[in-house]
């Protein structure tokens, strides 16, 4: 799993074919455990369901005993719901020894979930792999799953891809969808109570990031020539957004009528991407000072200002890449904070250009 998300410009451009199926086979593979819920199961009357998304629709017409997740999220969804996939894929960017997450771990030790057999995703989902697990329901609400994935994987199980663009879906929605497809609506809606929620305290916790704009960029180090940023249809900004704050005027200026979720400027253009906050992903520490001494990045007027968030542990860029209700609270507790000594940072760089304004006023008055 890489932040940058290249597979997403493929996934994209693949065209929108209305393509239905029905619920397939329940058979169980013996070297694969089933999935262990929590809970009732399914509430009554959940099925049968129909879902939409950008490929076609699924129906569902019993509860699903073997899920297998695509995607950045998918798997965190179904285990906040109480149900342990049979599938996903390895978490390598980010994630633990198991290839997975703590949060997640933490969530299937809640109801005696097996961890699910990961696969490679690396170079495209892989069908035989997939096949091998007998899924009776696919999900991939927030994935980059293609036109061609989808088709095949279709003949397996009913698959539930992204509703609209690929790794765009809002951890609500994908909660919402997910909820549906495990005939447990009611629970989701309740998980989605309790992560606002969480959003809710942390907002209050920390009212200085209200109304703070931002930019979540990417500087490589070994390429200074240009700066990269996310645009408003990516998680990461659709979450500091649901912490009160707001995309920089020139993100959202540069994003309008764009479908693209990562665009870039000439570094020489560094000084008009004017915002409070400047975030972005690094590898080493020593990045940071290649940034702000680089007389052109270093013009970046929040670098310049010092209301920098620079996020070398992989674990916390991965809470705001995939946000989910597992890996919010992990974001509330361990990214927050530093956002929020950044929004203190342009507070106090505000203060001083007010302080500079004001001198250099009297000292004319003076003259």
């Amino acid at each position: 799993m890489s932040p940058l998300r290249p597979a997403l410009l493929a996934a994209v451009a693949a065209a929108l074919v209305l393509v239905g199926c029905t619920t397939g086979p329940t058979g169980q593979d013996a070297s694969t455990p089933a999935a262990t819920a929590s809970g009732g199961g399914a509430e009554p009357g959940a099925y049968p369901v129909t879902l939409k998304d950008a490929f076609g629709s699924a129906t569902i017409t019993r509860e699903p005993k073997r899920v297998v997740t695509l995607g950045w999220s998918d798997a965190d969804h179904v285990a906040a719901l109480g149900v342990a996939p049979v599938g996903a894929p390895k978490v390598t960017w980010g994630g633990n020894k198991n290839l997975s997450t703590d949060w997640f771990d933490e969530q299937l030790a809640t109801f005696g979930g097996a961890q699910p057999t990961r696969f490679d995703d690396a170079d495209g989902n892989p069908i035989e792999e997939i096949a091998k697990l007998q899924p009776d329901l696919i999900l991939a609400t927030n994935s980059g799953i293609t036109k061609d994935e989808y088709d095949k994987l279709s003949k397996l199980a009913p698959v539930v891809a992204y509703p609209k663009v690929a790794y765009g879906t809002s951890w609500q929605d994908s909660l919402e969808t997910i909820g549906k497809a495990l005939g447990r609506p009611a629970q989701a809606a309740a998980v989605e109570k309790r992560t606002v929620a969480a959003l809710d305290a942390a907002k209050a916790r920390y009212p200085q990031l209200a109304g703070k704009t931002f930019i979540y960029g990417y500087v490589a180090p070994t390429d200074l020539s240009q700066i990269g940023f996310y645009t408003p249809s990516d998680l990461r900004p659709q979450m500091l957004t649901e912490l009160g704050m707001k995309n920089a005027p020139i993100v959202e200026e540069r994003a309008k009528g764009s479908k693209e979720f990562y665009l870039t400027v000439s570094a020489e253009q560094a000084s008009t991407l004017e915002s409070d906050v400047f975030l972005t992903y690094i590898t080493e520490d020593s990045e940071v000072p290649v940034m702000t001494n680089d007389p052109l990045v270093g013009q970046v007027p929040a670098i310049r200002s010092g209301a920098l968030v620079a996020t070398k542990d992989q674990k916390v860029g991965l809470t705001m890449s995939s946000p989910t209700p597992l890996s919010i609270p992990y974001m509330t507790r361990l990214f927050v904070p530093l956002v929020a000594a950044a929004a203190d940072k342009a507070d106090k760089a505000d203060k001083a250009d007010l302080a500079t304004q004001a001198n250099r006023a009297t000292t004319t008055d003076a003259s």
